[in-house]
């Protein structure tokens, strides 16, 4: 295909800056604010997985030695990751800010306390996720080790960094939460948002397609499979922010089952413990404890 002769391309408006700088201006979340600086979704995808090394060292095919070259190994890591995620946090902060400073010192010393605390809860991190991957090893009898479910289950991916964006939106950062959960998303197809709340030994398999939303909460060695929806029941026209604060979406209580493609609604909804629910099912209301519930 010729190229196009750039003397003959339509000419564009002489006004189309003009305008588009008024639009700039104007109010709200989306003005552009001089001066600041938005999350990176580039940043913030390296420093999850920065996280990932230090959860889980030599599973990002790096050569790992023992003793003191770990031990140095270890000191960058945490070293990288505290300044890149310190100023992902601080920009989302300061995004929400209303004081217009800049640099905003109060944005900034909650951003270095909030990323220290994150970075001291990283034993605690692996030991869920430990958990997490026990569950999928015990779960699948695909599994040949749980070396395998580490490099290369999307599950563990994606829950890998739920865990890690949860935390964070425990101790107060906003935006940069939901990007990480969405790094996972465009890479597993699984949809984790990071204010869910879910139990120990999470064992999701194969995952493509898995929408887990806000309010959820789900229990202790959960199981499910590809497709499931745990989400709200349809709001009227603009209703949502009004129900922002309520739970909308399932309780998933201990030892549940939930086959592929099942969708569950409601926040009212409560599939009771040790229930399974039968591929393609669709539920709104709640399943009493240790009942099968099939599609219909």
């Amino acid at each position: 295909m010729a190229a196009m002769d750039p003397r003959r391309a339509p000419r564009l408006d002489p006004d189309l800056i003009d305008h588009l700088l008024t639009i700039y201006e104007e109010e709200g979340p989306l003005k552009v604010r001089e001066g600041h600086e938005l999350p990176s979704f580039d940043a913030v995808r390296a420093t999850l997985d920065g996280v990932r090394r230090l959860l889980f060292p030599g599973f990002g095919g790096e050569a790992i030695a023992a003793g003191a070259a770990l031990r140095a190994y270890v000191h960058v890591q945490l070293a990288e990751v505290q300044m890149v995620l310190q100023r992902q946090v601080y920009r989302g902060l300061h995004h929400r800010c209303p004081d217009e400073a800049l640099p905003c010192e109060a944005c900034l010393e909650r951003a270095a306390a909030l990323t220290v605390a994150f970075l001291d809860a990283l034993p605690a991190l692996r030991a869920q996720l430990l958990a997490d991957v026990r569950a999928a090893y015990e779960g699948d009898p695909a599994a040949t080790g749980t070396d395998e479910i580490v490099f290369s289950y999307p599950g563990v991916r994606a829950i890998t960094a739920y865990r890690v964006g949860h935390r964070l939106l425990e101790l107060g950062a906003v935006i940069v939460p939901r990007m990480i959960t969405e790094v996972a998303h465009g890479e597993t197809g699984i949809d984790i948002h990071p204010g869910a709340h879910i139990g120990a030994s999470f064992f999701i398999d194969h995952g493509t397609g898995i929408v887990i939303g806000e309010t959820t909460t789900i229990g202790d060695r959960v199981r499910i499979y590809q497709g499931v929806t745990l989400g709200a029941l349809s709001l009227p026209t603009g209703a949502a922010r009004d129900l922002a604060a309520r739970k909308r979406h399932p309780t998933i209580e201990d030892d549940v089952i939930i086959y592929a493609n099942a969708t569950i609604l409601g926040g009212g909804t409560v599939i009771g413990r040790g229930a399974v629910i039968g591929g393609n099912a669709f539920i709104t209301e709640s399943v009493p404890p240790g009942e099968k519930r099939l599609a219909r």
